[in-house]
């Protein structure tokens, strides 16, 4: 080409959650049914979308004005009700001018980072969901700076990990939060959120929250919201309908800003944000005008209690099939539906293998295991996408230098889980005696 066309930066765009799926058409092709534990689409996973709910989206879309524009924040009734919910949490209060919609967290997110200066940093955790870490080293044109989530913890944070990453990096103006955690499961409690928000007063820093699962925890786990512990400190809560009712097809998120006057520069991101979504005049309208009739309706608490118990189950027997596998460390799960499993990195080496009979599998898996620089993690992927045919993530390609790889706790049919997650943990044992 005449010039460049291609940013630095642009490169660190990476999104192997779908990446991986690739691999696992070319198995599908040759006659293999595939187990998907790549995604978090409940949808995918035959979950059951009551029929109330769907009685609500039909009226709706008979209505004419679901055709129509919304207001470029979004639909304001919709936005009151929001705030209204969050203002009963008794922490900080907001309007329904302080709420934005996006169509879904994904354009929000590359909206946050694409009007960040790229000398101005926001430091994530590790392992992280790679939409916020690939947008945030994108903007940058550098590498994603990372706070650690610690698998001997219960996948807490290193809080003086994020500490001194923050006295001693000037360019760091935020923090992401993500609560219930993706790729972890593990939800924050109160006062780890507290201590968050008082390193943000000591080094006057922007929060970030993404709070989409925040609604889904189980066993006896309630997630805070950042709203009730952030005092008076600027702050993003990032939200969506796409896990909770479950609605991923409808591209459906939101921002709501808190404290936007405490700040000059706070002010200008957030009225910078609302400005860009005008020029775009505004996010799909139908998944908006639902949200207030379905959260209010009086089957909606009862659906995602039970919604919640099946996964808190699954949890359970997760724990009961992988708990106790020598070579790893694994974590209940308390909110979202991920695990992420790791391996004791010293019982990991290029020379293990799952045996593969098939010379067809043979062919494919050996043309993707040419790059000697390849994480251990994502080679035990490939092994066992075509072995055992599940496919699943690594974790390294969830910024973090840990080994280990991402499930998903979404099979609604426990024989079918209980089978997927034995032939894993057989797996796992095979291959670190190979």
């Amino acid at each position: 080409m005449r010039q460049l066309l291609l940013r630095p930066g642009a490169e660190e765009l990476n999104y192997e959650i779908r990446g991986i799926v690739k691999k696992a058409r070319q198995i599908e092709a040759l006659g293999y049914p595939m187990t998907w534990e790549n995604i978090g689409d409940p949808i995918q996973k035959s979950n059951q979308v009551p029929e109330w709910m769907k009685a609500i989206v039909a009226d709706l879309v008979k209505e004419n004005k679901s055709y129509g524009y919304a207001d470029s924040k979004g639909v304001l009734e919709t936005r009151t009700y929001l705030a209204d919910l969050n203002n009963e949490k008794g922490g900080t209060t907001i309007s329904a001018e302080d709420i934005l919609f996006f169509n879904g967290l994904g354009d929000a997110i590359a909206k946050l980072y694409q009007f960040l200066i790229p000398t101005a940093r926001i430091i994530g955790p590790s392992p992280a969901y790679s939409t916020h870490s690939s947008a945030e080293a994108a903007h940058a044109n550098a590498a994603p700076i990372t706070y650690k989530l610690d698998p001997d913890n219960q996948w807490l944070p290193d809080m003086e990990d994020l500490y001194l990453k923050v006295r001693y990096n000037p360019s760091i103006v935020g923090i992401l939060i993500i609560n219930p955690d993706n790729p972890t499961g593990m939800v924050y409690p109160k006062e780890v959120l507290e201590a968050f928000v008082k390193i943000a007063d000591e080094f006057n820093l922007l929060l970030i929250t993404d709070e989409i699962y925040q609604n889904i925890t189980y066993n006896g786990i309630k997630a805070v919201s950042l709203a009730e512990v952030i005092g008076d400190r600027p702050a993003i809560s990032l939200k969506g309908i796409s896990k909770e009712f479950p609605w991923p097809g409808s591209r459906c998120g939101w921002m709501e800003f808190y404290n936007r006057e405490s700040s000059k520069e706070f002010s200008k991101l957030c009225t910078t944000l609302e400005n860009a979504k005008m020029i775009e005049v505004c996010s799909t309208i139908l998944p908006q005008l639902a949200i207030p009739k379905i959260m209010s309706h009086p089957e909606y608490f009862k659906y995602r209690e039970d919604a919640n118990t099946q996964i808190g189950k699954r949890s359970d027997w997760m724990s009961e099939i992988l708990g106790d596998i020598q070579g790893i460390k694994f974590n209940p799960t308390q909110g979202a539906f991920y695990n992420t499993i790791v391996f004791d990195e010293t019982l990991l080496t290029p020379q293990q293998y799952l045996p593969i009979e098939d010379p067809n599998l043979k062919s494919l898996l050996e043309g993707w295991l040419t790059d000697p620089d390849m994480p251990l993690d994502k080679r035990f992927v490939y092994y066992l996408l075509v072995a055992e045919q599940i496919c699943v993530v690594p974790i390294s390609s969830f910024c973090s230098d840990l080994r280990g790889f991402r499930v998903t706790l979404l099979e609604e049919n426990e024989e079918v889980f209980k089978d997927t997650f034995r032939r894993l943990g057989r797996a796992i044992e095979r291959y670190l005696k190979s």
